[in-house]
């Protein structure tokens, strides 16, 4: 059983956008602050990514733990109410994620998972922050074409 009523949840859920979320604005804050330049939610690269540096021939997806279900992430729960509902369309997320990366591979652009989880560290320990940045700058340079942060 849901806790919350049909219109308080219709409201929450019109309320989740999927472009310009904020764990996308703070990783392109962080990047254009590095000198990176790069194309937000380019419709000329399948899968339409977050970020696209066509420098680097690199699409960037940002993917939320819950909607992408993050595999043993606090915030990739099961909600309670409307299992059938949740698995079918989290199946379906999945299933969709895994065509945009392999269509990518096959145009030989370089894949970059970015989680939901790992940008909500990022923001609290400017250790792991920096850590992880220059994991993402060591895999621009290289020949590797997928990485998940």
């Amino acid at each position: 059983m849901d806790i919350k009523s049909p219109e308080e949840r219709s409201k929450n859920m019109a309320a989740i956008h999927s472009k310009n979320t904020k764990p996308e604005i703070y990783l392109r804050k962080l990047l254009f602050a590095r000198g990176y330049r790069y194309g937000v939610n380019s419709k000329s690269v399948p899968g339409h990514p977050d970020i696209y540096m066509r420098k680097y021939n690199t699409a960037i997806f940002v993917h939320g733990c819950f909607w992408h279900r993050h595999e043993g992430c606090k915030y990739a729960y099961m909600p309670r109410s409307r299992v059938e509902f949740w698995q079918k369309k989290f199946d379906a997320n999945i299933k969709r994620d895994e065509c945009v990366r392999k269509e990518l591979m096959r145009k030989k652009v370089k894949v970059v998972i970015v989680w939901e989880c790992t940008i909500k560290k990022m923001k609290k320990d400017e250790e792991f922050r920096e850590d992880k940045l220059h994991q993402l700058e060591d895999y621009l340079q290289n020949e590797q074409y997928s990485l998940e942060i």
